[in-house]
């Protein structure tokens, strides 16, 4: 993705000018693996991220059917805290710009 920019005509020319965006969104990602039973995965997803037992189960059911999920999004420092936190937890898990 390049970085958008404003031309300005002086009297020396043109000048560009970069625009600051906000920092673009960053999801965690929890990949599929054969190691990890499914309530497991769900009872990480309730205890850490604090779903509900329906919303952990859809979640793992996405990891175990398509073979990964999205289960936060937010800064990139916090999406980083969750990797990690889910490799603490012997899960599979990775960041990734949110460019949707």
């Amino acid at each position: 993705m390049t970085t958008p920019t404003i031309e300005r005509e002086t009297e020396r020319g043109t000048v560009l000018y970069a625009v600051e965006q906000p920092d673009t969104p960053w999801v965690t990602i929890v990949w599929n693996d054969p190691v990890n039973l499914q309530t497991y995965v769900t009872y990480v997803f309730k205890s850490y991220f604090g779903h509900s037992r329906e919303e952990a189960e859809r979640l793992m059911l996405l990891v175990h059917h398509e073979g990964r999920a999205v289960v936060a999004s937010g800064g990139r420092e916090e999406m980083e805290r969750h990797v990690e936190a889910m490799h603490d937890y012997g899960l599979w898990a990775t960041l990734a710009k949110d460019d949707a």
